[in-house]
Order: structure tokens, then C-alpha cells, then sequence
């Protein structure tokens, strides 16, 4: 890298509590379906929540969150949509219809700092980044733009989505942001009928490769048509609150993120106040 050309540095967004950004190393492992379940269970905690869909290419959450509305601009600024509770930003709601998003590096660093930064986020406690798929561009243009508490990486159970994950993990590690665990998702799945549980991807690859990396293992979501079902008419399974069987592994897994990032966020603390 050439000298004199100082990484851009990181700017807190006012309000904004903890970012945390939900990446994985490959597609169709479920990431925006965790990120929405997971930004909604926050809520459902009684925390204050926003969610960025920065899968600019294939940006699932209208979907998911049951939202198309175009957002609001006033003095220069966006206003997010509010659904189910959750303030949403996204490409979709902007750019709506089935074209493909075709876009440049620079392009995506300004989008997602606008989304960031040009956004009526207000006070939240939670900012939920759902990523594209792979370990490209976006997440470093994430990184140089706000600071991230930390990182949450979902994996399917088979060996293929298992190698991503790493490469998602090693990732985080040379961007410096910690990853607060790993969730396995299509863990397992119960026959209707006889109750029996089939690990169609396999299954416990997410915890064994957490163990190996030495990250905390958030939970498995086991593979159910309801959890489908909800994202595609656009009521997410965590509506229903913990007490629903279909949720409750969300809830679980929204519980263990909050304590990760309180342990994360009073590092930071102790780190500052030491300087």
C-alpha cells in the first residue's frame, strides 16, 4: 500500500449502541433468514433494533420482513422503515422488481455508508448488518466505515459450507473484528410423522469447527418449513415470541449474542479507559 494513503478511520454512529455484522462464507446457508430472525428476537427482548440488508445483489429482507414501501426522505436524511418492531434499511425498497442489482466496488462503499451514515437511525441498541454471501468488498468498506462490536458467522452443518465458514472466520480475523460465535443453521430436521430427527446436511460441523477456532458456539436452528414458510410471507417465525417451538432456538441464540456483545463491549471499555 502506498504511504500517505491513511485508511479512512471508523466513526461512531450517534445512538447506536452495538453493530453486528452477519456474514458467511458462502449463499443459501440461511444468513438473512438468521440476521431477520435474529434482529427481530432482539426486539421481541425488548431492545431497540435496526437492520441493514447489505446484500446489495440479492437483497432478501422486504422479502422477509414483509415491507416493499420506499423510505422516506427528509432534510438529507433516510427514514428506515419500521416492521415488526424493527427499523430496515434496504437496496430492495429502494431499487424494488426482480433486475439485478450490476455494480462496481465504489458503488457498493457508498451505499453501504450511506446506509450507515445517511440513515435516521435514532437511539438503538442493536444495528444488525446482514452481508452478502463470500468475503468480499462490502466488508471491508463496513469495517473503514463504523466500528463493529463484532461479527456473527452462519454455517450449514456440511463440510462444504463448513470450509466457507472458516474462510468467513479468517476474514474477520484479518479485519480485527471479533467474532462474538457461530450459528449452525439447517441443523437438523424432525420427521412430522414418527418424530425421528434426520441430519439431512450433516450435523454439529458448526460446533466443531467453533471449537476449533476457539469462538463460542451460538446455537443450532434446526431445519423446519415453518421458519421458510414465515420468510417468505414475510412473518418471520420470531413473531410468535419464545414461547413458540419454531422460535425458541432464535431466542436462545439472541440471548447468547447479547452476552457476547456485553463482554465485547466492556473490553473495548476497559481498553479505553486504560489509555
Amino acid at each position: 500500500m502506498a504511504h500517505g494513503h491513511a485508511m479512512p478511520q471508523p466513526v461512531a454512529l450517534p445512538g447506536v449502541q452495538k453493530i453486528i455484522a452477519v456474514g458467511s462464507g458462502k449463499g443459501g446457508v440461511g444468513k438473512t433468514t438468521v440476521a431477520v430472525n435474529l434482529a427481530i428476537a432482539l426486539s421481541k427482548l425488548g431492545q431497540r433494533v435496526g437492520l441493514v440488508d447489505a446484500d446489495v445483489y440479492g437483497p432478501n429482507v422486504p422479502l422477509m420482513m414483509g415491507s416493499t414501501q420506499q423510505p422516506r426522505v427528509s432534510n438529507g436524511m433516510i427514514e428506515p422503515n419500521l416492521t415488526h418492531g424493527v427499523k430496515t434499511i434496504s437496496i430492495g425498497y429502494i431499487s424494488p422488481g426482480d433486475k439485478p442489482m450490476v455494480m462496481r466496488g465504489p458503488m457498493l462503499h457508498q451505499i453501504i455508508r450511506q446506509f450507515l451514515q445517511q440513515v435516521e437511525w435514532g437511539e438503538l441498541d442493536y444495528l444488525i448488518i446482514d452481508l452478502p454471501p463470500g468475503t468480499g468488498d462490502i466488508v471491508i468498506s463496513l469495517v473503514q466505515t463504523v466500528p463493529l462490536t463484532g461479527a456473527i458467522v452462519v454455517s450449514t452443518p456440511s463440510d462444504v459450507s463448513l470450509e466457507d465458514a472458516r474462510k468467513a472466520l479468517e476474514m474477520f480475523a484479518q479485519v480485527n473484528v471479533e467474532v462474538l460465535g457461530i450459528v449452525e443453521n439447517m441443523s437438523h430436521f424432525t420427521c412430522p410423522h414418527c418424530q425421528h430427527e434426520i441430519d439431512i446436511f450433516s450435523r454439529g460441523g458448526a460446533e466443531r469447527t467453533a471449537k476449533q477456532f476457539n469462538v463460542t458456539f451460538l446455537g443450532g436452528i434446526e431445519l423446519v418449513p415453518a421458519i421458510r414458510e414465515g420468510g417468505d410471507r414475510g412473518l418471520p417465525v420470531t413473531l410468535a415470541g419464545p414461547k413458540s417451538p419454531q422460535a425458541a432456538e432464535f431466542f436462545k441464540v439472541a440471548e447468547k449474542v447479547k452476552e457476547r456483545a456485553d463482554e465485547v463491549a466492556a473490553k473495548v471499555k476497559d481498553v479505553i479507559e486504560i489509555h
